[in-house]
């Protein structure tokens, strides 16, 4: 019985339009690289060993803490069928608060360190928050509102690294160095710091919440049919604001933790540069915005943008093909293309005229 139900597991999951996607696009890419007369076996194993050889592995760890924080914001929303498009200001508002915090906080380092982290949290969640009202109160829709605020934000900040907070003497736009002791713990020498065992932390709360407590399944049922839970009595406009303001403190989170990580200071528009807001949105909506299926998305697209530099390095390959890998897998998932599944013989109904209609 046991042997039954993992073979049903597996076959489900064989079929799922997630599997299917990730399969066709590495078909696909093969094929391109076929095209362009490159060795498919050599590019792929170039992306695995550059992202999760002894070389790279800190590298993705790194870069994954980012995805996976910026995934995280934009999911718990997307889970209600809330989309927020201004992860990047958001994201932004986060690290300059948090620098400005450890710049100036007259506390010892440690305590620095925590006022710096919930300092961009609260400036990300207030900033999402602003375009929640703005739907509630004046009916902007959330899409709209969110993707317009980003702008603004990500200018104040550039404006403030450029001439009040800007290192003195510096061609850069870039703040001072922050104080010694103000930074995230490392993991040895590597460039691996607690920001992942926040984001991982964070993860395991979206999980419980959402499938442990009321709240989840009142924000999954949202996202499944708003007109439904809006006739159970749940209020659309409180759980609007309440979503956008967690997933601006996510946001902020990795702001922060981006700042308080290796250089240790804030600089224009190395927050932004890497693409994490869209790489997040897309391993989110590659998972539907489930919890577990989000940190899997975003752990195999931050293989894919380090292992991409590697296969550019060591096979001449560009890393842009990993962006069309991504690309192709969303393109299928959003087709929604499935195996069906094969029925036995003796259950088969007859097929009828205009079935096939």
């Amino acid at each position: 019985m046991a042997r039954t139900s993992d073979l049903a597991a597996i076959s489900k999951a064989l079929r799922s339009p997630v599997t299917f996607s990730v399969l066709a696009g590495v078909v696909i890419g093969a094929l391109f690289l076929i095209g362009t007369g490159a060795d498919p076996l050599a590019a792929y194993g170039a992306v695995i060993t550059g992202s999760l050889g002894a070389d790279g592995i800190g590298a993705t760890l790194s870069t994954g803490t980012s995805v996976l924080g910026m995934a995280l914001a934009l999911a718990v929303p997307l889970r209600a069928g809330l989309i927020n498009l201004g992860g990047d200001g958001q994201l932004v508002l986060g690290g300059i608060a948090a620098a400005v915090t450890g710049l100036y906080s007259p506390l010892p380092a440690p305590l620095t360190v925590v006022l710096a982290l919930l300092a961009g949290m609260a400036a990300g969640a207030a900033y999402a928050a602003l375009a929640a009202l703005c739907e509630n109160h004046f009916g902007v829709p959330l899409l709209v509102s969110s993707l317009l605020l980003s702008y603004p934000a990500t200018s104040l900040a550039s404006y403030l690294v450029r001439y009040p907070l800007k290192e003195p003497g510096s061609s850069l736009p870039q703040t001072r160095q922050l104080p010694e002791g103000v930074a995230l713990p490392a993991f040895g020498s590597s460039t691996v710091t607690a920001g992942l065992l926040l984001v991982v932390l964070a993860a395991a709360a979206y999980w419980f919440t959402d499938s442990r407590t009321a709240i989840g399944y009142e924000i999954r049922m949202t996202g499944l049919n708003s007109r439904f839970t809006a006739y159970a009595g749940v209020d659309r406009k409180g759980l609007t604001l309440r979503l956008m303001a967690t997933s601006g403190a996510l946001a902020g989170l990795v702001g922060g933790i981006g700042v308080l990580s290796f250089p240790y200071r804030f600089v224009d528009g190395a927050l932004t540069a890497p693409g994490y807001t869209w790489t997040g949105l897309t391993a989110a909506l590659l998972a539907a915005a489930a919890p577990l299926g989000t940190a899997l998305a975003s752990f195999f697209f931050a293989v894919l943008q380090v292992g991409g530099l590697s296969m550019e390095r060591t096979t001449e390959v560009p890393r842009e093909l990993t962006q069309v890998l991504q690309a192709i897998v969303i393109v299928f998932l959003a087709a929604r293309l499935r195996f069906p599944r094969r029925r036995k013989s003796a259950d088969r109904e007859p097929v009828t005229q205009g079935e096939f209609a």
